[in-house]
């Protein structure tokens, strides 16, 4: 067990059981007495939260729909943060960030299930790519005002950000960024079919 005492492996653990705290699901339950897991998408993401606290209470839904996507974005700066601080290298934070992403995704306390990652992926490429990800905030914001639909506007600002990466930072080892690209993607497969079939709703 002494690998557990190498500070990366530490910092690794402490990405993912962050990554992994549903701060939509316990915001819900405890503010509008609502379990988002049975309810809407099933996701323990601020649309989600958004989408089901609206059915009762509007003005709680935006309150806590802008917390958790707060706070989802903030766990996975907050282990990045610390572990640069410290000095850890860069393929280290790499690491961190997406185990953080795992995380969220497939949280420990909910039985290795999750959401769908855009606010804790935001979060970390806001840290390691701060222009990249401000260009694909961009993109999100003007998805969310024409197209209204989450999933779609997420799925583009995601792609926006990976070309970016490669425009901008040629040089840079792109592994971990289409790691969490693909992540992504692959938790927004139920999203795609509903897109493909026109089934998918529009944030109103």
């Amino acid at each position: 067990m002494e690998f557990l005492n190498n500070i990366n492996v530490e910092f690794f653990i402490l990405a993912y059981l962050v990554g992994g705290i549903p701060f939509g699901l316990l915001l819900a339950k405890n503010f509008a007495g609502v379990d988002i897991k049975e309810s809407g998408s099933g996701s323990i993401g601020a649309t989600n939260v958004l989408r089901v606290v609206k059915e009762t209470n509007p003005a709680l839904a935006k309150k806590l729909g802008a917390a958790t996507l707060a706070l989802d974005a903030f766990k996975g700066i907050f282990v990045l943060s610390v572990a640069y601080f410290v000095g850890v290298s860069e393929a280290t934070l790499w690491g961190i960030a997406v185990l953080g992403v795992v995380g969220h995704c497939f949280s420990p306390y909910l039985g290795f299930e999750g959401g769908k990652g855009v606010a804790t992926g935001m979060g970390v490429m806001m840290f390691m790519l701060p222009i990249e990800t401000l260009i694909a905030l961009v993109v999100w914001a003007l998805g969310a005002k024409f197209i209204r639909i989450s999933s779609l506007s997420s799925l583009t600002a995601l792609l926006a950000l990976v070309i970016a990466s490669f425009i901008l930072k040629p040089e840079m080892a792109h592994a971990p960024v289409l790691l969490i690209a693909f992540i992504l993607f692959y938790k927004h497969i139920p999203n795609i079919i509903r897109l493909l079939k026109g089934k998918e709703k529009r944030v109103v």
